[in-house]
C-alpha cells in the first residue's frame, strides 16, 4: 500500500513524486511512454532546444550587424535534430535519476484504474495490482486534430507537434493551420531556416488569450520576415498538399509541402479507468477545486487533464498544492500570475491581465507603455530591434495587474513581474527595488515611471 499513487509522468506528476517522495510519503509513478511526458519528450524542450539552434543561426547570418562576419555559413538540420534528441535524452535521464534519489517507484507501462474501496484505490498495470490510499492523475493532454475533410490520416503529409519534431528533412513549405503559441513557434523556427511558411488562424490575430497589441507587433515582425498570414480564415477541406479556407466570404487555397495541425490540446480522460471512479468532468477535463480535488474523496488530478491551465509551469505547481496538502501544509492554486512565453525571435512573454481581459471583467485600469529600447542592454544586444513593455495598474490601489513584453529575452524576466502580481505589490513598492544595471529587466522600472 502506497501513500500517493500518480498515473503520468509529465511535469504534473514528475514534480509531485519528487516533492512528495522528499518529504517522506511512499510514492509509485506510472507511466505509459518516457518520464517526462509531452513537454519534456515532444513539446517544450525539444521545440525550445531547435529553435535556439535556429536563432543561433540567425545571428551569425546577421553577424555584420556587430562587426562580426562569416564565410559559408550554413545549418545541418540532421544535426540540429540529433542535438534535440540529445537533450531530451540527458533530461529524461536526469528526471529518472531525480525519482530513485527522492525514492520513488517507477513503472513503465498502463495504469488502469479498477475502483475504490475502504483500504484505498487499486489500479492494474503489467497485470499486477497496486494500491494507494491517495490516487493523483496527471494523464495530460494531446493535439486535438479538428474534423475538416482530409485530416483524417495524421502522419505523412499531415502532421501534429508530434510528428513535425520526427521530420528527417527540412521541408520547403509549410501551411500552419492555427497561430497560437505551438503555432508560431514552428513558424519561427521554420522561416529561420528558409521554409516558406503560411499561417491560417480563424481569429482576427494571432496569439489569442495574449495581449493583442503585442500579438500584431510579433505578426508584422514576421510577415516582413516573409511568413504569409490569413487571419479570420476558416480551413474547410484539405485535399492532398492543398488547404481550403474561406475568407471574405471567398473560398482560397494555399499549399504546403508540409501541414501542420496546431489549433489547440484536449485532456486526456479516456483509457485508464477514470469512468471507474465516476469522477466528474467540466469542459472535457476532469473538474478540481483550489486544492486540486476531484469530487472523489483521496483521488486529485493536476496539469492539462483539468483542461484549464495548459503549461507546465502550471502543471508543476499544481503537483506541488497536491502534495503540500497530503503533507500538512495548507495550499490552494491561483491563477492569476501565471506567465505565458512564446518563444519566437523576438519572445513574447506575459503574465497577468490584458487590456482586453481587464475590460471584459470590468477591472478598471490604467496602463503605461515603453519600447524595449530604453533598457541600454537590450539596445547593445538587439542591433536595429525593438519591442514593447506594457504594464497595467488597478485605478484605485495602483498595484501591479499586468505584464506584457516583446523583444529578447522577455522569457528570463517576466518572473520579476509574476513576484510583483502575486505580492500584489504597488507601484510606489516598484520603484523601491533596485533592478541591476545594465540589464533588460529594466524596462520593467522604466515603464511604471511613465504613470
Amino acid at each position: 500500500m502506497y501513500d500517493l499513487m500518480i498515473i503520468g509522468g509529465g511535469p504534473a506528476g514528475y514534480v509531485a513524486a519528487e516533492r512528495a517522495g522528499h518529504k517522506g510519503l511512499s510514492v509509485i509513478l506510472f507511466e505509459k511512454k518516457s518520464i517526462g511526458g509531452v513537454c519534456l519528450n515532444e513539446g517544450c524542450i525539444p521545440t525550445k532546444t531547435m529553435l535556439y539552434s535556429a536563432k543561433v543561426y540567425e545571428n551569425a547570418l546577421h553577424g555584420d550587424k556587430y562587426g562580426i562576419y562569416g564565410e559559408n555559413i550554413r545549418f545541418d538540420y540532421g544535426k540540429i535534430v540529433a542535438r534535440k534528441n540529445k537533450i531530451v535524452r540527458k533530461l529524461v535521464a536526469g528526471v529518472n535519476t531525480k525519482m530513485k534519489l527522492n525514492r520513488v517507484t517507477v513503472v513503465n507501462g498502463e495504469a488502469v484504474i479498477r475502483q475504490q474501496s475502504s483500504t484505498g484505490i487499486e489500479v492494474m498495470c503489467n497485470g499486477e495490482s497496486y494500491q494507494a490510499a491517495n490516487l493523483l492523475i496527471c494523464t495530460g493532454s494531446e493535439a486535438s486534430v479538428p474534423p475538416i475533410p482530409g485530416l483524417e490520416q495524421v502522419g505523412d503529409i499531415i502532421l501534429t507537434n508530434r510528428e513535425i519534431l520526427e521530420l528527417k528533412e527540412l521541408p520547403a513549405s509549410l501551411v500552419i493551420i492555427g497561430g497560437g503559441v505551438i503555432g508560431m513557434e514552428f513558424a519561427s523556427f521554420y522561416n529561420s531556416l528558409g521554409t516558406k511558411v503560411t499561417v491560417i488562424e480563424m481569429l482576427p490575430e494571432i496569439l489569442g488569450g495574449l495581449d493583442t497589441e503585442i500579438s500584431a507587433m510579433l505578426r508584422e515582425t514576421y510577415a516582413k520576415k516573409g511568413i504569409e498570414f490569413h487571419l479570420q480564415a476558416k480551413v474547410v477541406k484539405v485535399e492532398g498538399n492543398n488547404v481550403l479556407f474561406e475568407k471574405d466570404g471567398e473560398t482560397k487555397s494555399v499549399t504546403g509541402e508540409k501541414i501542420l495541425v496546431s489549433v489547440g490540446r484536449r485532456a486526456v480522460t479516456k483509457g485508464f479507468g477514470l469512468e471507474n471512479l465516476q469522477v466528474e468532468l467540466n469542459r472535457g477535463g476532469i473538474k478540481v477545486d483550489e486544492m486540486m480535488r476531484t469530487n472523489v474523496p483521496h483521488v486529485f488530478a493536476a496539469g492539462d487533464v483539468t483542461g484549464f491551465s495548459l503549461l507546465a509551469h502550471t502543471a508543476m505547481r499544481e503537483g506541488e498544492v497536491v502534495v503540500n496538502n497530503l503533507t500538512g501544509r495548507e495550499d490552494r492554486m491561483r491563477y492569476n500570475a501565471i506567465p505565458g512565453v512564446v518563444y519566437t525571435n523576438p519572445e513574447v512573454a506575459g503574465v497577468g491581465e490584458t487590456e482586453e481581459s481587464a475590460q471584459a471583467k470590468g477591472i478598471t485600469y490604467k496602463v503605461a507603455k515603453l519600447p524595449m529600447a530604453f533598457a541600454g542592454r537590450f539596445v547593445a544586444e538587439n542591433e536595429g530591434g525593438n519591442g514593447l513593455c506594457k504594464v497595467l495598474v488597478g485605478e484605485q490601489f495602483g498595484e501591479v495587474i499586468g505584464v506584457h513584453m516583446l523583444g529578447n529575452p522577455c522569457s528570463e524576466i517576466i518572473y520579476g513581474a509574476c513576484l510583483a502580481i502575486e505580492q500584489e505589490m504597488t507601484l510606489k513598492e516598484m520603484e523601491e527595488v533596485v533592478f541591476p544595471h545594465p540589464t533588460v529587466s529594466e524596462i520593467f522600472k522604466e515603464t511604471i515611471f511613465d504613470f
